[in-house]
């Protein structure tokens, strides 16, 4: 889920002040599509970009292992939105289009997350989302689905080079009913998503140090949506799980001011392939541990106990430290970070946990 519907409302007022006035001017006759349910999603077709919704993305998080047995965490995200401007417009310039991008890794033996983020208007060979299947791009950062099925990721930043082949080894998980995931009290709050979890990743981290042989296991998120998040929401709790019997959760928790939850939702996928769609009250996180940041002095509970149905968990991090601050790019500081999964003590799997709205209330 991340980078669900929830994003839009922050994500949509930073495309916004991304816009070069001169260049366009919003229009109130740009009407978004609405996430409806029963819509048959359709691949490769909806492996591609969705040009006409408000926000879509591609992310991909996992674990590492280099030949050293070194763990890593790592994160690669492309965001593509479009802006309320006029599509009358006929400028070759008039941005119809926004890409953002998120990288980062994370590394114990460095103790803070490492991160870079880019952002371009769509064109001119310089950023773009295909429609069709997955390939996305700015610059020499990419994400492609290739002929075999699997993708190939490649991030170049001051700090490390990532290039990395997945491989799915299970079906896509269709989140919510078929794809139609809820997220808000309305059903309009809501976004098509699918997830991709148990990807089998091969490739290579290039680093001061050289260029190390790594692989590991990942979990892709493809959403897309033209909602906003219900005006009482500040911020929201995610993770994706790959359990190490190939079982996997997604689940989610929306908070309110008060810091309850105002709306939940998630899966669990059996070993077997058997799917429970999680309902609002079978959700809950609970936060174990709180950690202070001292790049911003945001609290995170970045240690969590979540039930799910009838799964129950531990999340504890790979290390702190792993707040991104994407001010540069799409605006928002939270903590995202690799985590176990541990179940009365002992380890059960591997994946990321998101935390938003702990820096500041997200505006809506």
């Amino acid at each position: 889920m991340k980078k669900v519907v929830l994003l839009a409302a922050w994500f949509w007022s930073v495309c916004v002040a991304f816009v070069p006035v001169a260049v366009a001017s919003p229009s109130a006759s740009v009407v978004y599509p609405a996430v409806k349910p029963g819509l048959v999603l359709s691949f490769p077709r909806d492996y591609g970009a969705h040009p006409a919704f408000r926000t879509e993305w591609w992310y991909v998080t996992g674990w590492l292992n280099a030949d050293s047995g070194t763990p890593l965490g790592f994160q690669v995200t492309f965001f593509r939105s479009r802006p309320q401007l006029d599509p009358s417009n006929p400028s070759h310039f008039a941005p119809d289009q926004l890409l953002f991008a998120h990288a980062a890794l994370s590394d114990p033996k460095v103790g803070r997350l490492q991160h870079a983020q880019r952002s371009a208007r769509g064109g001119f060979g310089l950023a773009d989302a295909r429609v069709g299947d997955t390939d996305v791009h700015i610059n020499d950062w990419s994400l492609k689905r290739n002929t075999d099925n699997t993708l190939s990721a490649f991030v170049k930043t001051d700090d490390f080079i990532l290039e990395i082949r997945l491989e799915p080894t299970q079906p896509l998980l269709l989140q919510g009913r078929s794809g139609y995931s809820q997220k808000g009290p309305r059903p309009a709050q809501a976004s098509y998503y699918y997830s991709q979890p148990q990807m089998k990743v091969t490739g290579f981290v290039t680093r001061h140090g050289g260029k190390q042989a790594v692989h590991g296991t990942a979990w892709l998120d493809h959403e897309w949506s033209s909602a906003l998040l219900d005006s009482r929401a500040v911020g929201w709790d995610w993770t994706g799980i790959n359990f190490y019997d190939g079982s996997a959760l997604m689940a989610f928790r929306i908070r309110d001011k008060s810091g309850h939850k105002l709306w939940a939702g998630g899966s669990f996928r059996r070993a077997g392939g058997a799917t429970t769609v999680l309902l609002p009250s079978a959700i809950n996180f609970e936060g174990k541990r709180i950690w202070q940041s001292p790049h911003t002095g945001t609290e995170y509970p970045v240690s969590m106990i979540v039930n799910a149905g009838d799964v129950a968990v531990d999340l504890e991090p790979l290390m702190d430290d792993q707040e991104l601050d994407s001010r540069a790019s799409t605006g928002a500081v939270y903590w995202e970070g690799a985590v176990i999964a541990k179940h009365e003590g002992k380890p059960v799997g591997r994946g990321y946990l998101e935390l938003t709205g702990y820096f500041h209330p997200l505006g809506f």
